[in-house]
């Protein structure tokens, strides 16, 4: 019985992701709405018409095209989709390829893995595109992905088309502790995370100039061969090749970063190497430094107010999105979790809180700022004619703990209702089991570790901690230890 109950529902998981079509638009007219555009003036009491995937029109009293369906949202609010920054949904096999301090070549779009049922319980919180980031065990990691919550697509219609290539780098414990005291290679320390840095955007140049030299003689040769020696080869190289496109601005660079001084440092080699456009990820202490970051363009992508949880993120304030903002930086609000990212409009409400942050700023850490971080903001992360029809209804103003996401559209098409919300959709649960058996939900209780280091700890032969059995107890966070 129990056999066949697990087979039924993989059945009706796969009849459902097969009725979706892949990268499929819709049209709709949405009336009588409270719409927050984010990035001009709110209307009240207004209409907004999607053809195709398009917002096309805004204001009062608009008619609906034949056969596009019309939704009355009286009393209801319509607000952007929701992007987060800094995601790990939606990846098998890992997320971080943490065999050397620069593994540029791999990447997240590799791994995507199309059946997490994560990427539904974000559109329930009006979630609709992810950066789905490399993990930070290496100072250049691999590669990030930018999606759009299609959930019941294939992996390569969950893509988001056209959206800039991205990078992840990272500062700070999580390299040195991996490379210098796991496995006895540089960095040891934060300097030596600097000169890996260096180190290597030197040896991408050096590469580039190499390479170039050897294809334009081996484009000589084999035109004219005669008399000539065939020149000596210099072989491709793929991670070199990525860290060229870094410096010649193709690639946007997303660090994890923590501390003030290696924020700093890193504002400095950018600067030597003429980098210009980047997001700091986490960026605990950006409160201290906020007008350097204002002064070099830096972005900032933060939590509202998680810290503490490791050595490094002791020195917090939740007043840090604020404080940055004020600064004229481009903050956003992240989550870095699987269960945070279903109220990232709790998480913005905070900044109000906690610095006095305006509505409209609030909204906009969660929606166009991320956009603008992420290189995706003349598509998406505002409701403007001509853009992308990603949009959430709400039952309440977003920012009130008492607004539900009622649905949530992706390119115009539903991708969840409330209404019409099957039961096992975001728990598949046999409800027969006890609480204890339930396994999985620990990994939608928020954050008691470093999200980036998933499955980094399993590389080495001695102990590792094994984080899914720790647990947070009087007013401690215990580490439960595991040998392998």
């Amino acid at each position: 019985m129990k056999f066949t109950s697990i087979s039924l529902a993989i059945l009706g998981f796969f009849m459902f992701c097969s009725n979706a079509t892949a990268q499929k638009t819709g049209s709709v007219l949405i009336k009588n709405a409270t719409i927050i555009t984010v990035t001009s003036e709110t209307h009240t009491e207004s209409d907004m018409l999607v053809v195709n995937g398009k917002i096309t029109q805004i204001g009062k009293n608009l008619s609906a095209p034949a056969g596009v369906q019309v939704l009355d949202a009286s009393g209801k609010y319509v607000m952007p989709g929701i992007i987060d920054a800094h995601s790990h949904l939606a990846i098998s096999g890992g997320l971080n390829e943490a065999t050397n301090p620069v593994t540029a070549e791999v990447t997240m779009e590799d791994v995507i893995n199309p059946n997490d049922v994560g990427m539904y319980r974000a559109l329930a919180g009006g979630v609709t595109a992810i950066h789905m980031l490399h993990g930070s065990a290496n100072v250049i990691g691999g590669q990030s992905e930018t999606i759009k919550l299609r959930y019941g697509s294939s992996a390569s219609d969950l893509v988001f088309k056209n959206a800039p290539r991205t990078i992840k780098f990272a500062l700070g414990e999580n390299p040195t502790r991996v490379h210098g005291q796991g496995n006895g290679i540089q960095p040891r320390t934060r300097m030596g995370v600097e000169q890996v840095i260096r180190e290597t955007f030197d040896s991408a140049r050096d590469y580039k100039r190499h390479r170039e030299t050897y294809l334009k003689a081996k484009a000589d040769f084999d035109k004219n061969p005669k008399g000539k020696s065939e020149p000596a080869m210099v072989a491709r190289n793929l991670r070199l090749e990525v860290i060229n496109d870094i410096l010649d601005g193709n690639i946007l660079v997303h660090c994890h970063s923590y501390r003030a001084d290696e924020i700093l440092m890193l504002m400095r080699v950018f600067n030597d190497y003429g980098i210009k456009n980047y997001t700091f990820q986490h960026i605990l202490e950006g409160f201290k430094v906020a007008p350097e970051m204002a002064k070099n363009g830096a972005f900032a992508s933060t939590f509202s107010d998680w810290w503490a949880y490791k050595f490094e993120v002791y020195y917090a304030s939740a007043y840090n999105a604020a404080v940055m903002n004020s600064y004229g930086v481009n903050v956003s609000i992240n989550s870095d979790s699987g269960e945070l990212i279903r109220h990232l409009n709790h998480e913005a409400a905070k900044t109000m809180k906690y610095g006095n942050v305006s509505r409209e700023d609030a909204l906009k850490m969660i929606t166009i700022n991320p956009a603008k971080q992420m290189g995706i903001d003349n598509m998406t992360g505002s409701l403007e004619v001509g853009k992308d029809a990603d949009f959430a209804i709400w039952s309440a103003d977003p920012l009130s703990i008492y607004s539900i996401c009622e649905k949530t559209f992706v390119d115009g098409v539903v991708y969840f209702d409330r209404d019409k919300d099957p039961d096992d959709m975001r728990l598949m649960i046999n409800p027969n089991d006890t609480f204890s058996a339930a396994d999985g939900l620990d990994s939608m209780t928020g954050r008691h570790f470093d999200a980036c280091m998933q499955d980094v700890w399993y590389l080495f032969e001695e102990s590792y901690l094994d984080y899914s059995s720790s647990f947070w107890h009087g007013g401690h966070f215990h580490l439960n230890r595991t040998e392998r």
